[in-house]
């Protein structure tokens, strides 16, 4: 079996962001999850109603040789709006933020790279809050 890498992402309900990822051949699985949060142990109604500081994410085990992490950010960014601050259409609070994790140095370059890129391309309105 080839060699996987994991990309962890959130941008607004977690469901419809696996969804996105789960219909590409290069990933090998999603995983939906919270992140980023100060409670042990989260539960869904606990994160529901934003008192534990989660964000809803999936993780992404995906192919690197077949698909690279910058196509798994422009899926990322094509499914969902990043420029909604802690919220996603009418799911509302910092649950639903816009967020990319980051699971080493070369991620976060390039999600930083990504990220700038979005803004000075102006395909926005808004600044994107990613």
């Amino acid at each position: 079996m080839t060699d996987t890498e994991i990309a962890t992402v959130g941008g607004g309900c977690f469901w419809c962001i696996e969804a996105a990822f789960k219909q590409l051949d290069e990933v090998h699985s999603v995983t939906s999850g919270y992140a980023g949060g100060h409670a042990d142990d989260p539960t869904y109604r606990g994160v529901c109603s934003g008192n534990t500081g989660h964000a809803e994410v999936v993780q992404v085990e995906y192919d690197p040789d077949a698909l690279s992490y910058e196509d798994i950010l422009e899926v990322f960014f094509t499914v969902h709006d990043p420029t909604q601050l802690n919220r996603q259409g009418p799911d509302v609070g910092s649950q639903y933020r816009s967020i990319v994790l980051t699971h080493d140095d070369d991620q976060h370059e390039a999600a930083t790279r990504y990220v700038a890129a979005l803004d000075e391309e102006g395909g926005y309105d808004d600044a994107v809050v990613t």
